[in-house]
């Protein structure tokens, strides 16, 4: 019988008295240690007889060893109940022991219940009865009268009972719902297709990426960037720009390099390629930044040819003072140039500033060396010209073995016109052979019809033909086809 009506409790009831130790995992009874402090499952008539008078006391302990058991599990239920019990003052408590066995007497009756989950109800019911009446020390307690409990002697009962107080009653449902709080036992129990498909997981962000394309919908700040008109398909090519973005905050980290940005003068249409090429300056302090404006300032920069700087040359603020003092004193001493046009020099191409020095003294070395120009030409045509310093060297020499050698323009014409250098080679060819075909290749400007170097290279083709070569456009096309 008693296996039979463990067998019929409910899973989570099954489940909390394995938990409380009641019941062995995989077993409807109680283990066989548990005979000394827990009454058999059908014994509940001999558990009720044991709180009479004259019945031992052995039974009656190990009721209330069980009672201890469930109580610890129902401890979260019933917290407040007990705290609520406790604070009470019980002015009417039992001073003998008729209320113990009047509340013991409640078992005989309930002891043939049939149904599992009645008795469990009716055991929670019967002890909290017995907590509140037979548990509470009688006032002889205070007289050193009190009984021992573990003696076999019935108490005194010729004492005045008093009412206990009542809690709330329980019922089926209450206690079935404290049951079912326990959570699932294991993370591999089936469940049913239909639970499955509802089961919504979010993507996992990938460990290791090479685009940011797979963050953007997870970042906040990537999102904005992307609204401001950032291409990050071009800031994950540099160096560990993606790590930065992805580690930056937009409100605690951009939004203050935004603002610098706009008060130094960037334009807002202007923020969006500008991060694309420098992205690192998010990372930057903003102390630093203010500071190396200052220092632009203290060198009799305007506003707006700061801003001018830094929207066309994005690393400028990355350098620090002592970086950018040196540059500006190396232009100034290497090509003789005096403050001011210094000044202008990196003003109309500041990316000197921020460009490698390497290439810029091989120029110059070319320049002086190999094409022949004095230092006093080299001055002009680099303050016209500033392109010149960071040319290919290549190129540079081809141009000059054409225009020198080839056409015959002296070096001092050259330096008059050093725009030339910037032209293409083909352009020069094709546009000195038609005039030599014509037989207008005049550029000594003491010679009638002469041409300039100016009017050679950036003139369009339709106003180099009409006004210069004196032809029309079919027939400087025709000319093209027989080269």
């Amino acid at each position: 019988m008693a296996t039979g009506a463990a067998r019929r409790l409910p899973r989570s009831l099954r489940l909390g008295f394995q938990r409380a130790g009641l019941v062995e995992c995989g077993a409807a009874c109680p283990p066989a240690g548990c005979a000394q402090r827990l009454p058999a499952w059908g014994g509940l008539q001999g558990a009720a007889s044991a709180a009479r008078p004259g019945v031992p006391q052995v039974c009656e302990d190990a009721v209330l060893r069980w009672k201890m058991a469930l109580w610890a599990r129902q401890a979260s239920r019933w917290c407040h109940l007990l705290k609520a019990a406790c604070a009470a003052e019980f002015t009417g408590r039992l001073k003998g022991c008729s209320s113990t066995a009047q509340a013991c007497h409640g078992f005989a009756p309930r002891a043939l219940l049939s149904s599992p989950n009645d008795v469990l109800l009716w055991r929670l019911q019967a002890y909290r009865h017995v907590s509140v009446g037979s548990c509470s020390p009688p006032d002889s307690a205070k007289d050193g009268s009190f009984s021992s409990p573990k003696s076999n002697l019935p108490l005194p009962v010729k004492q005045e009972q008093a009412k206990p107080e009542t809690l709330p009653d329980l019922n089926e449902k209450t206690l079935y719902e404290d049951w079912d709080d326990v959570p699932p036992s294991s993370a591999l129990e089936e469940i049913s297709e239909e639970e499955a498909v509802q089961i919504i997981a979010e993507p996992l962000l990938p460990l290791h990426s090479s685009t940011l394309r797979d963050y953007v919908d997870h970042s906040e700040t990537l999102a904005k960037l992307v609204h401001l008109g950032v291409d990050l398909s071009q800031v994950e090519k540099r160096q560990k720009a993606g790590q930065l973005l992805l580690t930056l905050d937009f409100e605690k980290d951009i939004r203050k390099i935004l603002l610098f940005l706009k008060d130094v003068g960037v334009e807002d249409n202007q923020l969006g390629p500008f991060l694309t090429k420098n992205p690192y300056i998010l990372g930057e302090d903003l102390e630093a930044l203010e500071t190396r404006v200052a220092y632009l300032k203290s060198k009799k920069f305007g506003k707006a040819e700061i801003a001018q700087m830094v929207s066309r040359a994005p690393y400028l603020l990355l350098f620090s003072v002592e970086r950018l003092d040196n540059r500006l004193g190396f232009f100034k001493n290497e090509l003789g140039l005096s403050v001011k046009k210094t000044k202008d020099l990196v003003i109309r191409l500041p990316r000197l500033l921020t460009g490698k020095l390497e290439p810029v003294k091989e120029n110059l070395q070319v320049c002086q060396i190999e094409l022949g120009f004095q230092r006093n030409e080299i001055q002009q045509i680099v303050f016209k010209t500033p392109k010149i310093l960071t040319a290919s060297k290549k190129r540079l020499k081809q141009t000059f073995d054409y225009l020198h050698n080839i056409m015959g323009i002296p070096h001092h014409m050259l330096t008059r016109f050093p725009q030339v250098f910037n032209s293409k080679l083909l352009r020069i060819k094709e546009r000195h052979m038609f005039l030599t075909f014509l037989g207008r290749a005049q550029y000594d400007p003491a010679q009638p019809s002469y041409i300039s170097l100016d009017q050679l290279v950036s003139l369009p083709d339709e106003v180099f033909c009409t006004e210069i070569a004196k032809a029309s456009i079919q027939d400087f096309e025709k000319f093209l086809k027989t080269l």
